[in-house]
């Protein structure tokens, strides 16, 4: 899977920019995680926030744009190629102190993230 980069949604997702994916339900590779929260677009910094609602006790997770493989916008699914294990254990996100243009935040994900997708370790 090298090549994918995880800020930035694949041109074969089928997501077309401007459309608003707040509302969709998420699933996993092995099923539904959650619904999208909230949505960023901003070029090299794209991602989902996804409300897992009681799945992780109404936690929110952070997903790079490059996870989302499809968008159906008829069902209004969002499908990403990773587990609900993988997702679980990602970095934490803070609403709070999330900011996308803190390079140590990011980085967090990229360390995460990146080696499913051919990246750094």
């Amino acid at each position: 899977m090298s090549g994918i980069e995880i800020w930035e949604f694949r041109g074969t997702s089928g997501h077309v920019s401007g459309t608003d994916l707040v509302g969709f339900h998420v699933e996993a590779t092995d099923g539904h995680i959650g619904k999208v929260d909230r949505l960023s677009e901003v070029a090299g910094s794209s991602y989902l926030v996804v409300d897992t609602g009681p799945w992780i006790f109404g936690k929110h997770v952070l997903l790079p744009a490059g996870t989302v493989v499809r968008v159906d916008r008829d069902e209004k699914k969002v499908h990403v190629d990773r587990t609900k294990d993988e997702i679980r254990h990602s970095p934490e996100y803070d609403v709070d102190k999330h900011d996308p243009a803190d390079s140590l935040y990011r980085d967090a994900y990229v360390s995460y993230y990146g080696p499913y997708y051919g990246g750094p370790i």
